[in-house]
């Protein structure tokens, strides 16, 4: 749910820019920090706030794949698929993920650690293949590597684990 200081901050969007449409994305990225992701609750107040049909807000909310519409795990990994970062093992980098961590596009862990998501590129065909864990980009990939990013992520959240 949109707060008051949410609120507050998306109506000084109105006012710097020149019409709802160019608040929309600084909305739903500020909503999205708020709360995580962007609920179809937020989606239709927001509509109420820059008068602008919800509609307009959903596509825009459901375009740009930083924007999530559903919870995400507290390490979201996006994994390229694009045929750059997919041609260099007979596995892909994402099935090899999805199988480590049980599960599979769009999904979170039971414990809410880790979710997964396919994405088409992420500019790095130069260093495939590739993937980002939130904001962190990882290049030249391997399965070996792989395993030591995700298995210092468990250590890191799970010390007593070790």
């Amino acid at each position: 749910m949109i707060d008051e200081h949410a609120r507050k901050t998306i109506e000084g969007f109105i006012k710097k820019f020149p019409c709802g449409d160019s608040a929309l994305v600084p909305s739903l990225c500020l909503i999205q920090k708020e709360n995580g992701y962007i609920s179809g609750s937020d989606m239709e107040y927001l509509s109420e706030i820059l008068n602008l049909p919800e509609a307009r807000i959903f596509s825009a909310a459901s375009f740009y794949s930083m924007l999530h519409l559903s919870p995400r795990g507290k390490y979201h990994i996006q994994v390229c698929t694009n045929i750059s970062c997919s041609i260099l093992e007979k596995e892909t980098l994402f099935d090899y993920i999805s199988k480590k961590l049980s599960i599979t596009d769009g999904e979170s862990t039971q414990d809410g650690l880790f979710s997964l998501e396919a994405v088409e590129c992420l500019g790095a065909c130069g260093y495939a293949p590739a993937m980002m864990i939130n904001a962190d980009h990882y290049e030249n990939l391997d399965f070996n590597r792989m395993d030591k990013i995700i298995d210092l992520i468990r250590e890191y959240e799970n010390p007593a684990e070790k």
